[in-house]
């Protein structure tokens, strides 16, 4: 069977700094229409960035959507027109403070399929040296966290660590 759906119309109903949002009219397999809204987003780069073969770097941040601080991988979006792995060398820095001699992808994920075409992009940092600190934006509080492999996988389990970008890019591993 064939699952695809034609889209027919599609009308943008907002435009934000980080998200667009479109409802598209679409004619399913059966012949039907129907409406699907969908968040468009630009996709980000997330980073497993080694301080050593048994440690990564991980942030802590506040998440307003959640009103929890969670930790995660050193991540960001991805600007108009800028290239992927450059986005994660950026954020990287940014992020954490370090920069990586050895900078290589390893996969992808969609984030929410289902309403998002959102993609983060999965590299991994190795021998990292010390970059510049605080280029963090204006408007985002980090702190950064050492942690053993080992560690991490137990915060996983246990539901201390939610973020779903950190725990699929896990299987990289």
């Amino acid at each position: 069977m064939n699952f695809n759906e034609k889209t027919l119309e599609v009308k943008n109903i907002y435009n934000g700094k980080i998200i667009d949002v479109d409802v598209h009219t679409v004619e399913l397999p059966n012949g039907r229409k129907s409406s699907r809204e969908i968040v468009n987003h630009s996709g980000g780069v997330a980073i497993i960035a080694y301080k050593d073969k048994d440690t990564i770097l991980l942030v802590e941040q506040f998440r307003k959507p959640i009103e929890k601080v969670i930790l995660e991988l050193p991540a960001g979006k991805i600007e108009k027109d800028e290239d992927i792995e450059l986005c994660g060398i950026r954020e990287l820095e940014e992020e954490t403070g370090y920069k990586a001699k050895e900078f290589s992808y390893l996969g992808k994920m969609v984030t929410s399929p289902g309403f998002c075409n959102e993609y983060i992009y999965i590299y991994k940092a190795e021998n990292l040296y010390k970059g510049k600190d605080n280029l963090a934006d204006e408007d985002e509080f980090i702190n950064v966290r050492e942690m053993k492999i080992e560690k991490i996988k137990e915060m996983i389990k246990s539901g201390e660590i939610i973020d779903a970008k950190t725990i699929s890019a896990f299987m990289f591993l």
